[in-house]
């Protein structure tokens, strides 16, 4: 949230959520009216795997972190979301509580709308319902394709796919237009907090990511300076994680 400060929130807000882009204006000013308002400091919790999913959250500002932690104590990162966006979906649609703890990694502004009218919306309306769908879809494929790396790739070309997917969906965010994959616009990307966490994504230990890099950068095909790291070969790099291979998002803008 770095640049100008940000104007007061108002339910206009509300319809650069997708979820709620259909929505008409006066659907939107009742859902402000019923929604409660919340500011998360950086480093706080917004909801704990676990949790009831008695609301739904919909981040306006800012960006969260989503983890989950295995039966033997490992904490796996699902990826990080910026706002707008609504977040955790799927646990209010099954009502088995919240599918991963989510973590402010900004400042960030957060309006809670109860379970109820939520699946009222997507009772009622196909665009909402139609979306919904669609993310379900697109986290079905997803875990299979975490699996499959998980299973079968190593650490250096789940990182190279990692650093591609990121800078494709930059480009995506900065053009408004679907990124090539393999071919990203910006030439460089930011790791997540900290190299822990870009583990934690990746399902890894942080001395392999140390490696992972240490080789790529050996290799000529990236620079690191601090938290950004510089791609220099993309085409090298897409080698790497494999040509025929389908860039994932790593933080993409639907939420869970």
């Amino acid at each position: 949230m770095a640049g100008d400060e940000p104007g007061p929130l108002t339910w206009r807000a509300l319809g650069a959520v997708p979820l709620f882009a259909s929505l008409p204006e006066a659907r939107l000013r009742e859902l402000w009216g019923a929604s409660v308002p919340r500011g998360h400091p950086v480093g706080s919790v917004l909801r704990s795997a676990g949790a009831p999913a008695d609301h739904l959250l919909v981040l306006l500002r800012g960006r969260v972190a989503a983890t989950g932690t295995t039966g033997g104590g490992r904490v796996v990162r699902y990826g990080q979301w910026d706002g707008p966006c609504a977040l955790d979906k799927v646990a209010l649609l099954d009502g088995r509580g919240h599918t991963a703890t989510f973590t402010a990694l900004t400042l960030c502004a957060v309006r809670s709308v109860r379970r109820e009218r939520f699946l009222g919306l997507v009772d009622d309306t196909a665009a909402v319902r139609a979306h919904v769908f669609a993310v379900l879809a697109r986290q079905a494929r997803a875990q299979q394709q975490r699996l499959t790396e998980t299973a079968t790739l190593p650490a250096e070309a789940r990182l190279a796919g990692w650093l591609l997917a990121q800078a494709a969906t930059s480009a995506r965010g900065a053009r408004g237009a679907p990124g090539t994959p393999g071919v990203p616009g910006p030439a460089w990307v930011r790791i997540p907090g900290t190299q822990q966490a870009l583990a934690d994504t990746l399902g890894v230990t942080r001395v392999t990511v140390n490696r992972a890099l240490a080789r790529l950068r050996r290799d000529g095909l990236i620079r690191v300076e601090g938290d950004c790291v510089h791609l220099l070969a993309p085409e090298s790099l897409a080698l790497r994680a494999g040509d025929e291979r389908e860039h994932r998002d790593g933080h993409g803008d639907q939420g869970l």
